[in-house]
């Protein structure tokens, strides 16, 4: 029996030793476990907080950097450079070790993880594929490099930079398309707004290295580089309002090569005659809005608003009157010139006058037409005073920083515009501003077009102010938006316009309008596959002319306004499918533009 008792002790005591034992060995696990967690948490939240930084420390470098570059300090941009890269590479390591990416599969918090990963690895991206090429090419070639020498530039530079630009705008784009697909719907507002935040710098750089690369691509061979060009240069006047500016009172030759431009040879528009015919075939839509005159008669070309059309008509024009076929066609108007002169400073002309940034534009669209009666002088003194500033811009009196930021802006206004017989150049220019096609719509933005013609025979674009504003409402069950577009038109000349203004600037009643009225057709284009829900003025419907223009719908309609008269055209369409994009009004670039406002609309209508 006391060898059995004590066996049994024996035993129990030995259970009681291991159950001590396993239990501290659990402990000891889970103290362990508790541990590793409290060290990855901790290993995690320091990476994140240091990444953090290292990313709030690159983003002002970026623009810092395009500061720098503009200021021709390529140097100090190049030093920047680096510092961004370091900071860059040091977020996207912070992020992307095995401790992280375990983190990422925790759920509800691991999405944040995911995110912030992505985004380090995106600034790391355009900070070594895009900014380092790009200060490469700001180091070698300065924007001076681009200043005209005697009417000549040197192209090697534009040529060179090529390949590090395209690099450049192929990893924005990339990039652009990545920060895109970042899934933050279940991720910290802090994450969120960082995302958002990069998206949206990340396509401006992309829109803006975009722009470069066609200008170093496009440049060179409009400059001549692969042999001579000559070019159809159109100078718009929206004191006789076209759709896509004003009347071509001036037009002149411009010959390229070897990156040489010379002024090769002036004209007006009356050295062309009115065709009996048009100069090309009118395409029946074309000929249903604008009439056959659109073909007949340079100043009327560009009552459409599709330029390229208009660039076809002006250059086979050309070549009917002197005999030469053209490379392309460029068009600016007066506002540009006055962009320009901001550039070279003040330019005194043959006649005595000083063209200045900030008289410009009075002196050539309205003072013209009291100092001179005879048509013929006006569009001389006009085709002068665009003769001077090109000699001055030619000769490179001009700040280049000045004058490629004149030239942005007169091409995002669309006073710049430009077609190339060329097909390959053209392409480059496809889908951007200088291009002047139809408003084109697609996942980034749901484009409308406002475009006006001058019905009164005179130059009164002066004293016609618009303002544009577009919405969307979604009333139906189906979602498809219901869009508005509203133009608002004021005649603000004088109430005695009709005796102090000259019967060439009121028309002088010729075409049926009362001296200081204004006449104006108004077309307001839709999207592709929209349903035309017709008009209103000033809140009542009314007719107007329904049509088509190259699968656009249109309405169009006439409006007189008296001195002092105001009005407002509300254009209702229905979308094809439900979108959520940004709305775009592309319009005629009047003289005094003003920015799209935001209309809104409820599903109370008389269009819908």
């Amino acid at each position: 029996m006391k060898d059995t008792s004590l066996t049994v002790i024996t035993r129990s005591a030995v259970h009681r030793s291991l159950h001590c034992r396993r239990s501290r060995i659990v402990t000891l696990s889970g103290l362990l476990l508790v541990l590793l967690v409290v060290v990855a948490v901790t290993w995690v939240g320091t990476r994140g907080m240091l990444a953090k930084r290292e990313i709030e420390s690159a983003v002002p470098l970026a623009s810092m950097i395009q500061a720098q570059v503009v200021a021709g300090d390529a140097e100090a941009a190049g030093e920047t450079a680096e510092k961004l890269s370091a900071h860059a590479s040091s977020a996207a390591s912070l992020t992307n070790d095995p401790v992280w990416r375990s983190f990422e599969l925790v759920p509800v918090l691991g999405s944040n993880f995911t995110a912030v990963r992505e985004l380090a690895a995106i600034v790391d991206g355009v900070s070594q594929s895009a900014i380092t090429p790009l200060v490469g090419v700001a180091r070698s070639v300065e924007l001076g490099d681009f200043k005209p020498v005697d009417g000549s530039i040197d192209l090697q530079p534009l040529i060179q930079a090529r390949s590090q630009v395209a690099a450049a705008s192929t990893a924005l784009a990339v990039s652009e398309k990545s920060v895109r697909a970042i899934q933050t719907g279940n991720t910290l507002d802090v994450v969120r707004r960082a995302a958002d935040q990069l998206e949206a710098a990340v396509t401006r750089a992309a829109g803006s290295v975009d722009v470069v690369d066609r200008a170093v691509r496009l440049a060179p061979n409009m400059l001549g580089a692969a042999g001579p060009r000559n070019y159809v240069l159109m100078f718009q006047n929206p004191a006789e309002l076209r759709a896509t500016g004003g009347i071509a009172g001036a037009v002149a030759l411009l010959h390229a090569e070897n990156g040489r431009i010379t002024l090769a040879q002036q004209a007006s528009s009356g050295d062309f005659p009115r065709y009996d015919t048009p100069v090309l075939p009118l395409a029946d839509e074309t000929r249903g809005l604008y009439g056959d005159i659109t073909g007949q008669y340079i100043q009327d070309v560009n009552l459409t608003p599709d330029f390229p059309q208009s660039a076809l008509l002006a250059r086979e024009m050309w070549r009917t009157q002197f005999g030469l076929e053209t490379d392309g066609v460029i068009s600016i108007d007066p506002v540009s010139l006055s962009y320009l002169l901001r550039a070279t400073g003040p330019i005194t002309l043959a006649t005595g006058e000083v063209l200045t940034a900030e008289n410009a534009v009075q002196l050539l669209l309205s003072d013209v037409y009291s100092r001179y009666e005879d048509p013929a002088d006006q569009d001389a003194f006009f085709a002068a005073a665009a003769a001077s500033v090109f000699s001055t811009v030619s000769r490179g009196d001009a700040d280049p920083v000045a004058l490629v930021t004149a030239l942005a802006q007169a091409g995002s206004e669309h006073r710049v515009l430009v077609w190339n017989a060329n097909d390959e150049d053209q392409a480059v220019l496809t889908n951007t501003t200088l291009a002047g096609g139809l408003p084109l719509s697609n996942a980034s933005a749901t484009r409308f077009g406002v475009y006006l013609n001058d019905a009164t025979g005179a130059k009164m674009g002066m004293y016609l102010d618009m303002q544009v504003a577009v919405g969307q409402v979604t009333c139906r069950k189906d979602k498809r938006p219901n869009y508005g577009v509203s133009v608002t038109l004021s005649n603000t000349a004088p109430a005695d316009a009709a005796i102090t203004l000259s019967d060439y600037v009121t028309g002088g009643g010729v075409y049926g309008v009362a001296p200081g009225n204004v006449k104006t057709v108004v077309s307001a284009y839709g999207a592709p596959g929209m349903q035309n829900l017709g008009m209103t003025r000033d809140d009542s419907v009314v007719a107007y002319h329904p049509a088509t223009d190259s699968s656009h719908p249109v309405s169009a309609i006439e409006v007189e306004l008296a001195p002092g008269e105001s009005t407002v055209l509300h254009f209702g369409w229905l979308g094809l499918e439900p979108s959520s994009a940004p709305i775009v009004a592309q319009s005629t670039p009047v003289i005094h533009l003003n920015e799209t406002r935001e209309l809104e609309l409820g599903c109370e209508s008389a269009l819908w």
